[in-house]
């Protein structure tokens, strides 16, 4: 079993430093295991909430890969989506992690966003409503090369929000990440709205497992780690929670001042 390479605590948040992107992931999904076998030994049922992004294939890669955790008795749910892209474009989110984790385990639910079928209004509304019906066991997230998480860029976000779900403008930092991700050729392709899980929506999970990977993300870790707790970087939040922990590899850790003395 891989162990980290470096650990610490910034304010309530626990920040774990792997060798590489394999072991965090590794790591990262043993203790998402072990948060929904808690979540399912107290009640019968976990509630989980996953974020699709290419930073966390080696997270859902080593989930996917674990037959004996009782998917059977969870119920999955996403953080945000675009708006406009069409029904099956490889770009949308549910589509990502249907490819990626859904479609390969035996949910319980997989509750999606969907834009197809509803008005945007009415579908925030619903997807809030199954949201706030009961909570959320745990959120598996990553953050962006502006700070975001989720869909909440710096201009955007707000760390007390009333709503669960909202409708943002993707800022020009986050478009360019999606053409920097691969998933869209060009910057043009990238739509400019999406609907997103709100700062405080994710912050009602019980246990929070942030992974994010690669040099692309050094300086927003940085930036999360040693800057104000603010709405600038979105991610520094998640320092106030009471059960987040941070992966990262030796790449996103960087330049983290902290880590030069590994």
């Amino acid at each position: 079993m891989n162990k980290p390479i470096q650990t610490a605590r910034i304010d309530s948040l626990r920040v774990e430093v792997y060798a590489d992107r394999d072991a965090l992931g590794a790591a990262a999904a043993r203790a998402a295991c072990q948060r929904i076998e808690a979540a399912l030994s107290r009640k019968g049922l976990c509630r989980g909430i996953f974020a699709a992004a290419p930073s966390q294939n080696e997270l859902l890669a080593h989930l996917r890969a674990t037959p004996a955790l009782r998917w059977d008795a969870v119920e999955a749910f996403h953080m945000d989506e675009y708006i406009g892209l069409p029904a099956g474009a490889p770009q949308r989110f549910s589509q990502f992690l249907r490819m990626a984790l859904f479609d390969h385990v035996p949910l319980k639910a997989a509750h999606l966003l969907d834009q197809s079928g509803l008005p945007i209004a009415d579908e925030m509304a619903r997807y809030a409503n199954m949201l706030a019906s009961a909570p959320i066991d745990i959120v598996c997230l990553g953050v962006g090369e502006n700070g975001h998480i989720a869909f909440n860029d710096p201009p955007v976000a707000d760390f007390n929000d009333n709503r669960l779900v909202k409708e943002v403008q993707l800022d020009l930092a986050c478009r360019l990440q999606q053409v920097n991700d691969g998933a869209f050729a060009t910057l043009a392709a990238v739509p400019e709205r999406a609907m997103t899980l709100t700062v405080p929506a994710l912050m009602r999970g019980e246990s929070l497992i942030c992974v994010v990977p690669g040099e692309r993300k050094a300086a927003a870790i940085r930036s999360m780690l040693c800057g104000p707790i603010e709405e600038n970087c979105p991610a520094s939040i998640l320092r106030r929670h009471d059960d987040c922990t941070l992966y990262l590899d030796a790449a996103s850790a960087a330049l983290w001042p902290e880590s030069a003395g590994r």
